[in-house]
Parts: structure tokens; C-alpha cells; sequence
């Protein structure tokens, strides 16, 4: 069983950073491919990000390529998502997954969740 518990939300003016943490105990973390999800008032949850167990597959969703950038730290049992160039548009918790075996965008995929953080991006 793995636990996650997400971190660095906040509220922000459009055009600046944020950077959100995802921990993870429980678990092997190098063993699971992790994904950021979000979920804006009103709206289903989305993919944002993915990334495989080293790394060396990523996916982003159409809407947040080139300003965010997702990564791992298998040692530190964390994964990141750098947003960069917030938008209004990008206000919403987020959430961060598990999952195994094969990184992917389908969040029916994921096994374990954490509880969300929120981004709120002002005009």
C-alpha cells in the first residue's frame, strides 16, 4: 500500500512558477510510475503529466506542454511537477498517482492517490 501526500500549492499570479511535491511511503517507489492529475471546480479530473519508473518516458497533456515539467527522485521517494507560465486556466487541485507497470496518461489506471493540493491562479 502506498501513501501519497501532495505539497506546494498555493495561490499565485498568472505568469509566475510553482512547484508541487508529491512524497511516498509505503512502498517501492522506483517501482511505480507516478502521474499528476487535476481537477478544476466544476470539471472532471484530468491528466496532466506522467513519467515511467526511470524516468525516461514522459507525457504531458496538450494544454500544459512546455510549461510544465514533470520528474522524480527515486532516492528522495518524491516526484515533482515545475509549472511555469501559470495561467488562470491552471487553477484546480491536483492530484498525484501510482501506478504499476507501464507509465500512462488513463487515470483508471492508477492504483493509489494522494488528497490534492490546490493551485489557484489569479489574473
Amino acid at each position: 500500500q502506498v501513501q501519497l501526500v501532495e505539497s506546494g500549492g498555493g495561490l499565485v499570479q498568472a505568469g509566475v512558477s510553482l512547484r508541487l511535491s508529491c512524497a511516498a511511503s509505503g512502498g517501492t517507489f522506483s517501482t511505480y510510475a507516478m502521474g499528476w492529475f487535476r481537477q478544476a471546480p466544476g470539471k472532471e479530473r484530468d491528466f496532466v503529466a506522467a513519467i515511467s519508473q526511470s524516468a525516461d518516458t514522459r507525457y504531458y497533456a496538450d494544454s500544459v506542454k512546455g510549461r510544465f515539467t514533470i520528474s522524480r527522485d527515486n532516492a528522495k521517494n518524491t516526484v515533482y511537477l515545475q509549472m511555469d507560465s501559470l495561467k488562470p486556466e491552471d487553477t484546480a487541485v491536483y492530484y498525484c498517482a501510482a501506478k504499476f507497470w507501464i507509465v500512462s496518461n488513463r487515470q483508471r489506471e492508477y492504483s493509489y492517490w494522494g488528497q490534492g493540493t490546490q493551485v489557484t491562479v489569479s489574473s
